[in-house]
C-alpha cells in the first residue's frame, strides 16, 4: 500500500534542501562541483589515515611491497622508494623491517637528508643520537639534521653543545642562530649571541630586529638598526622597525623617520606596492603601533598612482576595506589623507563622521562633525547630522546652537525643517509655528508647505475646530504647486477627517488629473471609495482606471487582489494574482508572492511556494521575511534566522523586516542576540516598510 505521509515527509525534506541552496546563493557557484577533488586536502586526509586501525588486505600489501621492492632493486640511488617501503612495513606492523630498510638506504645514500630524517624517526633514544651523529657527519651543512639532533638532546646545555658545534661548521645559518638564542638562559646571554649571529650574517633582518628589541638603551637599539638598514638598503622592514622604535619611546622624530625610509626605499627602487604598505600598516596597528602604521599611511598611499587615476573613490575603498578588516585607526588615517587633499569632500566627511559613530566616541564624532561644518559650510546634511547627534546625546541646547549656526551659512528648507522638527519634539509649539511661517516666506518650498500643513493639523490653534489653518495653508500651497500629490493627499485627508467626503473625493480625484503617476493617491481613493464610502464597485473602478494609467505597477496589482480578497470574492483575488505574476506584468514582486503565499494558498503549499518564488524573484527583502516565517511556522528557528537576516542585509532600511525579526527574537531569541539586533537597528534607522511607515 502506498505510503502517503511518507511520500509527503520526503517531498518537505527535498524542498527544504532546494531552500537551503537557495540561501546559499552564489556561494554555490565557488564551492565546486562533487567531482572536483582539493589534492592537497586529499593528501592531506590520506595522511592522516591510521592503517593499524583498520582491516586491510594481506594480498594487497604483499603487491606494494613487491612494486616498492622492484623499485629500489632498479634504482638503488631512489631514496623515496626506500621510504615508502619503511613506511609499508611500519604501516603493517614490521618495525624492525622497517629501520633495516633506512638503514640500508641511508648506507647506499649518505647525503639525503630525507633517508637520514626517516632513519630517525624510526628509532628511538640512544639509537636514534647514534644515527643523528652519523648523518651530521656525513651531512656536516645540513641545517635540518642539525635541528633534528638537538631535538634528540634532553637536556639544555646537551642542546646547546650540539647547536655551537653545528654553528662552527654553520656560522651562516639563521635557524641554528635563532634555536641558540632561545635556549639561552637571560637576556644578557642572549644580547651576546644575538650581537655575534648579527656580526657572522650582517644581512639578516630577523637577526637584527630580535637584537634591537632586547639591548638595553634606545641609541643601542638605533644603531643595530642603522646597521641593518645599512647591510639591507632596500628591505622596509627595517625602516618600519626604526620608526616603531621612535614611536616606543615618544620621540617626535617618528613621521621623518619613516618619510627618510620611504624617500630612501624609492630611490633604490625597492618601494612596496600600495596594497602591501596598507597591509604593514594594518599589521602595526593589530601590534600597538599605531602611530606607525599612521605614518606609513601618509607616506604611501598615493604611491604608484597619477593625477588621472580616480585616486579619491580608490582611497574610500581603502578605508572600507580596512573597516572591514577591524582596522579602524588605518581608516581614520586614510579618511584624514583624502581629506588633507580634498578638504570639501562632502563624502569623505560623512565616511569619516559615520566610522566614527559606529566604531568611535561621540566625543571624536562630533569633533569630525565640526571640523566638517567649517570645511563644507553649505552642506545640510552634515549640519542635520551635527545637530541630530547633539540632540540624541541630550544636549538640546548644542542642537540648538549648532542650527543657529547653520542658519548664518545655509539658511535653506532643511535646515528650517530639522530647527522645526527639534522645537516640536521639545514641545516649543510656538516657536515652531512662527519658524514655519518665517520658512514659508524665505524657503517656501514644497516640503515646508506640506510641513506646515501637517503641522497645523497636529497643533490646531487655540479654539480652532474645523482643520480651517490647515485648510487655508494648503489651498494656498496647490495655487503654488497644483501637481504636487502630498498636498492634494493632505487636502482631502482633512476634508475626510471632517467627514465631508464628497469634497475629499474631489481632492483625490483632482490629484489624480494632476498627478496621473501618483500611485498613492490612487490607493488612497480607492479606499475612500472602499471604506468611507462602502463601495467596493467604485473602488475596483478606481484601481482599473490607475492600472490603465499606470501599467505593470506592483502596489495597484497588490491592492486589486486585497480589494477582492477583502470583500471576500477569493476566486477573483486569486484569478488576480494569476493576472499580475503574468511575466508581462509584476513576474519577479516579492510583495505579490509573499501575499499569494499567505493570503490565495493552503498552508501546505507554502514551502513549495516558497521556493518556487525565491527562484523566479531571487532577490527581495518582502520575499526573504515571508520565507523566515514560514520556516518559524514549521519550528525550524536556525533557517528562520538565516533569512531574516539576509533580507537585512538585502536592504536594512525596511522596517517591516526588523519589526518581524524583533518579533521572533522576543519568543525564540536570547538576551544577547535581541541587544546585538536592537544596537544594529538604531545604527540602520530604518525608514521605509508597508507597517513601519504606514
Amino acid at each position: 500500500m502506498t505510503n502517503f505521509a511518507d511520500i509527503g515527509a520526503a517531498r518537505d525534506k527535498v524542498l527544504q534542501v532546494n531552500l537551503d541552496k537557495a540561501a546559499m546563493g552564489s556561494a554555490d557557484a565557488n564551492s565546486g562541483s562533487a567531482s572536483t577533488i582539493d589534492p592537497k586536502g586529499y593528501l592531506t586526509s590520506l595522511a592522516k589515515t591510521d592503517l593499524r586501525s583498520k582491516d586491510f588486505d594481506i594480498g594487497d600489501v604483499k603487491r606494494v611491497e613487491s612494486l616498492l621492492q622492484s623499485v629500489i632493486k632498479n634504482n638503488s640511488r631512489h631514496p623515496p622508494g626506500y621510504i615508502a617501503l619503511a613506511r609499508l612495513h611500519e604501516l603493517a606492523g614490521k618495525p624492525v623491517k622497517a629501520r633495516d630498510v633506512m638503514a640500508q638506504c641511508c648506507s647506499l645514500n649518505q647525503h639525503s637528508e630525507d633517508a637520514w630524517l626517516e632513519n630517525i624517526r624510526l628509532n628511538e633514544g640512544h639509537n636514534a643520537k647514534v644515527i643523528a651523529a652519523a648523518a651530521v657527519k656525513e651531512n656536516p651543512q645540513s641545517t635540518r639534521l642539525w635541528t633534528r639532533a638537538t631535538e634528540l638532546e634532553t637536556d639544555q646545555q646537551s642542546k646547546k653543545r650540539v647547536l655551537r658545534r653545528a654553528l662552527d661548521l654553520l656560522p651562516k645559518s639563521v635557524v641554528l642562530w635563532k634555536q641558540l638564542v632561545q635556549l639561552s638562559q637571560d637576556e644578557s646571554e642572549a644580547r651576546l649571541l644575538l650581537s655575534k649571529a648579527c656580526s657572522e650574517i650582517p644581512a639578516s633582518i630577523e637577526l637584527h630586529l630580535a637584537l634591537a628589541r632586547i639591548v638595553e638603551t634606545v641609541d643601542e637599539a638605533r644603531k643595530v638598526l642603522n646597521t641593518c638598514r645599512r647591510a639591507n638598503p632596500k628591505n622596509a622592514e627595517v625602516w618600519i622597525a626604526a620608526t616603531r622604535l621612535e614611536e616606543q619611546v615618544g620621540s617626535k622624530n617618528t613621521a621623518n623617520i619613516m618619510k627618510r625610509g620611504v624617500q630612501s626605499l624609492a630611490n633604490e627602487n625597492a618601494m612596496l606596492k600600495r596594497e602591501e604598505w596598507i597591509e604593514q600598516a594594518e599589521k602595526c596597528e593589530e601590534e600597538g603601533a599605531v602611530l606607525t602604521g599612521q605614518c606609513i599611511i601618509k607616506e604611501t598611499l598615493s604611491y604608484g598612482l597619477d593625477e588621472d587615476d580616480d585616486r579619491k573613490k580608490l582611497f574610500m575603498e581603502d578605508a572600507q576595506a580596512s573597516i572591514s578588516r577591524g582596522r579602524y585607526e588605518i581608516a581614520r588615517a586614510i579618511y584624514a589623507y583624502i581629506l588633507r587633499i580634498w578638504p570639501t569632500s562632502k563624502s569623505a566627511w560623512e565616511a569619516s563622521a559615520n566610522l566614527e559613530k559606529v566604531h568611535g566616541k561621540r566625543e571624536d564624532l562630533w569633533n569630525v562633525l565640526e571640523k566638517a561644518v567649517e570645511a563644507v559650510p553649505q552642506a545640510d546634511d552634515l549640519w542635520i547630522q551635527y545637530a541630530n547627534e547633539k540632540y540624541q546625546s541630550g544636549d538640546v541646547d548644542g542642537a540648538r546652537i549648532v542650527l543657529g549656526k547653520a542658519f548664518n551659512q545655509s539658511p535653506s528648507e532643511n535646515i528650517y525643517l530639522e530647527a522645526i522638527n527639534l522645537e516640536a519634539k521639545n514641545g516649543q509649539i510656538d516657536q515652531a509655528r512662527e519658524l514655519l511661517q518665517q520658512a514659508r516666506q524665505e524657503a517656501g518650498t514644497d516640503r515646508v508647505w506640506i510641513k506646515s500643513v501637517a503641522f497645523a493639523r497636529t497643533h490646531p490653534e487655540a479654539n480652532e475646530t474645523n482643520s480651517s489653518t490647515a485648510l487655508d495653508l494648503v489651498n494656498q500651497a496647490l495655487q503654488l504647486y497644483p501637481s504636487n500629490w502630498k498636498l492634494w493627499a493632505q487636502k482631502a485627508q482633512i476634508y475626510t477627517t471632517l467627514s465631508r467626503l464628497p469634497q475629499a473625493r474631489e481632492a483625490y480625484t483632482t490629484g489624480t488629473r494632476a498627478n496621473p503617476k501618483s500611485v498613492t493617491l490612487w490607493l488612497l481613493l480607492s479606499r475612500l471609495e472602499e471604506q468611507q464610502a462602502g463601495s467596493v464597485v467604485k473602488a475596483r473602478s478606481v484601481l482599473d482606471r490607475a492600472k490603465a494609467q499606470n501599467p505593470k505597477n506592483e502596489r495597484l496589482w497588490l491592492e486589486s487582489v486585497r480589494l477582492e480578497r477583502r470583500a471576500g470574492n477569493l476566486t477573483a483575488a486569486k484569478n488576480l494574482m494569476a493576472r499580475a505574476l503574468q511575466p508581462s506584468e509584476c513576474h519577479k514582486s516579492g510583495i505579490l508572492w509573499s501575499e499569494r503565499i499567505w493570503h490565495l494558498e493552503p498552508r501546505t503549499q507554502r514551502k513549495p511556494l516558497s521556493l518556487e518564488a525565491v527562484k523566479v524573484v531571487e532577490s527581495d527583502p518582502t520575499l526573504f521575511v515571508t520565507v523566515a516565517r514560514v520556516f518559524w511556522a514549521e519550528r525550524k528557528l536556525e533557517k528562520a534566522v538565516t533569512w531574516f537576516e539576509k533580507a537585512i542585509l538585502l536592504d536594512s532600511d525596511q522596517g517591516d523586516t526588523w519589526a518581524w525579526y524583533w518579533k521572533f527574537l522576543s519568543m525564540h531569541g536570547s538576551e544577547e542576540k535581541r541587544a546585538d539586533v536592537l544596537e544594529k537597528l538604531r545604527l540602520a534607522e530604518p525608514r521605509h516598510g508597508e507597517v513601519w511607515a504606514g
